[in-house]
């Protein structure tokens, strides 16, 4: 199976990821873009690149037919598909084998039985390999799954076979609501996976997600890599990992490792694979799910054994045996790993849109950033908003974790809006520090996290702010020494996260005062993006952008507008009736017609936009003017969608 040039389907950081190593071992290789990627950063890394259609994944990423062509326009021989989009379907195996293309990956048919939970639990049954009791018959009539939901009772959980991130998945707790629940998971399962089929399992609560990295070769052997722990996840989406778990002893390594391996045994499994366990608080341990590809969070595993995964994927998939067995496999230290997503996690995780301005990952001993960020990028809506991995390696669990929180507060983006200070909230939250989150710890011990709510941004902040905007007002280039002399003050408007403050600025020798209300901070510049607020310096970032200013600055990041020049009384204020889309998207369902009287609160649009669904409400009550907007139409950031007229406005043009 000799191959010389791979072809990556896929892109952002796990195709940047392959590249690096596809090239380290001497192979050329293709990178495949769709029209808005064209000047992404994989595009720029590869050697060739080719583009494979519109923005729209399914004319593009998940265009089986687009990317053979481009297999063999640029003579590529192998593909790599990555994680995501075709990475688990047994369809694109299949036609790569077909026309001669090294496939590197698991065969089609290891694939197609570990892509259905139906499937993959009942040769996992077979196997020997610990399973949750339930039911995964063929069956599926209503009756028959009502049945056997009350025969395995309560708390119960409800999966798509097909299924996957979280969709089709439904935790009942209350018998009067399976009916519905079955219901709810059948349509959105057939909606995202084109199946309605079920399967029904006792839920295990609060339980941990432990996972085994597995690696099978063409002659037969079969190893396992040692655990990961993804146990905080937001809804079913991971959201930290580490290596190895806390909850895992050399004792329950090898039971969990040894029953990883009999799974992959049992499909024939070549190359690269994940086998997840639920872990109950008794210790218990039951099959999840096996995922047939390299897993986002591959490099915790790496770091711990100091192995390339990707290497090691490619060597099995051109006929080479394991290059060692399950006695030379060792692990070293703790990795931590989070992911840096373009999300408000205080506007209930709303993916965010806009351009990367500023794009400086942290460095350090024991860190590693995988990204595929370039600055002038723009963050559209059309993919994952997962843009980058901020993985640590340490001694201990305890040393990986603060480097862990020092790099993703030293990472630095601007631009658009991230996860940053929610990751870092996370990392340092004493449950976690202590190693005791379960998959119920997001919605549980860190329910109430700041960092899920819109906080006041600090006064420093807008101090700070108002200094870097007033130079837009004063010939002067310097944080300080303006003015020779202290004079008057010099008022300006900010307007920040929809709030707006006066601040007057009054300048002298050696600082610059900024009272915010009765407050008054006093700031100095102490260095190069160095400021002391009321003796204490530290560094900054920021960077202008129109009439905007980010900035960074005590762990935190901000937008600014300089409103001192704006117009009185704009007519975007909240309540003023205007929808405008808050990211780029694509219009599921319009609710509402012209002419009709709606609520404040009321849902008026639905917007899909990075592969999740949002719902537009009204900000006051009104009547709906004249629309032109339909299902199926693309819309830009804040772009108006639709204009209410106020109640009170409507009664006094009616009279």
């Amino acid at each position: 199976m000799s191959f010389e040039k791979i072809l990556i389907a896929n892109r952002g950081e796990i195709a940047c990821r392959v590249i690096a190593t596809a090239q380290s071992l001497g192979y050329r290789t293709v990178a495949v873009y769709s029209k808005p990627d064209a000047g992404a950063r994989h595009v720029q890394m590869a050697d060739e690149a080719i583009c494979i259609g519109p923005a729209l994944a399914s004319a593009s990423y998940l265009n089986v037919d687009a990317l053979l062509d481009a297999c063999q326009q640029t003579g590529a021989d192998a593909v790599h598909p990555g994680y995501g989009f075709l990475s688990e379907n047994a369809g694109f195996a299949k036609a790569c084998k077909e026309s001669g293309i090294t496939f590197i990956g698991p065969d089609e048919d290891a694939i197609h039985l570990m892509g259905s939970k139906r499937l993959s639990k009942i040769a996992m049954i077979e196997a020997g390999v610990p399973c949750i009791p339930g039911y995964e018959g063929e069956d599926q009539s209503d009756k028959a799954l009502l049945k056997e939901a009350e025969r395995i009772g309560l708390p119960l959980m409800i999966k798509a076979s097909a299924g996957g991130g979280g969709r089709g998945m439904r935790v009942v707790t209350d018998a009067s609501e399976i009916a519905a629940q079955l219901k709810s998971a059948r349509q959105e399962a057939a909606s995202a996976f084109g199946s309605d089929e079920l399967i029904l399992e006792r839920a295990v609560m609060q339980p941990r997600h432990v996972e085994i990295q597995v690696f099978g070769d063409r002659h037969g052997n079969v190893i396992h890599l040692g655990e990961r722990d993804c146990s905080v996840q937001r809804r079913h989406q991971k959201v930290v990992e580490e290596a190895p778990s806390p909850a895992v002893d050399a004792s329950l390594r090898q039971q969990m490792g040894e029953a990883a391996v009999n799974a992959a045994k049992a499909c024939n499994y070549v190359g690269a694979g994940t086998v997840e366990f639920l872990l109950a608080p008794s210790g218990e341990f039951y099959f999840l799910e096996m995922n047939t590809r390299l897993q986002v969070e591959h490099p915790v595993t790496e770091l711990v054994t100091g192995l390339d995964l990707v290497a090691w994927q490619i060597r099995v998939a051109r006929g080479e045996a394991l290059p060692l067995t399950q006695q030379q496999v060792s692990l070293t230290g703790h990795a931590m790993e989070v992911r840096l997503y373009a999300e408000d996690p205080a506007q209930n995780y709303m993916p965010q849109t806009g351009p990367v301005l500023q794009w400086q990952p942290a460095t350090g001993e024991g860190v590693r950033i995988d990204h595929g960020l370039v600055p002038g990028q723009q963050i559209g809506s059309h993919y994952d908003p997962m843009l980058a991995k901020i993985i640590a390696w340490g001694e201990t669990r305890d040393d990986a974790r603060r480097r862990l929180i020092r790099a993703v507060e030293d990472t630095r983006l601007m631009g658009v809006k991230d996860n940053r200070q929610y990751l870092a909230a996370i990392l340092r939250h004493p449950v976690f520090a202590e190693g005791q989150a379960t998959t119920a710890f997001i919605g549980d011990d860190f329910a109430t996290d700041t960092s899920l709510s819109e906080t006041r941004v600090p006064d420093s902040l807008w101090a700070l702010a108002a200094i870097l905007l007033s130079r837009q007002h004063s010939t002067h280039p310097h944080l300080a020494g303006w003015h020779s002399s202290s004079v008057g003050q010099q008022p300006l408007q900010l307007g920040c996260q929809g709030e707006t403050t006066t601040a007057s600025l009054s300048y002298h020798p050696d600082c610059t005062e900024v009272t915010l209300g009765e407050n008054t901070l006093t700031l100095v510049e102490s260095g190069p993006d160095r400021i002391s607020v009321d003796g204490i310096s530290r560094h900054y970032a920021a960077i202008h952008h129109d009439n905007q200013l980010w900035l960074e600055f005590m762990g935190q990041t901000a937008c600014f507008e300089d409103l001192t020049h704006a117009a009185v009384g704009s007519a975007e204020q909240a309540g003023s009736g205007q929808i405008r889309a808050p990211m780029d998207g694509a219009i599921v369902e319009v609710l509402v017609q012209a002419g009709e009287t709606v609520s404040k609160g009321q849902v008026l649009v639905s917007l899909e936009a990075m592969k999740m669904e949002h719902s537009l409400k009204a900000d006051c009550d009104g009547v709906v003017e004249s629309l032109s907007l339909k299902a199926g139409d693309q819309v830009k950031r804040q772009q108006l969608l639709i204009n209410l007229t106020p109640t009170d406005s409507a009664r006094d043009n009616a009279q």
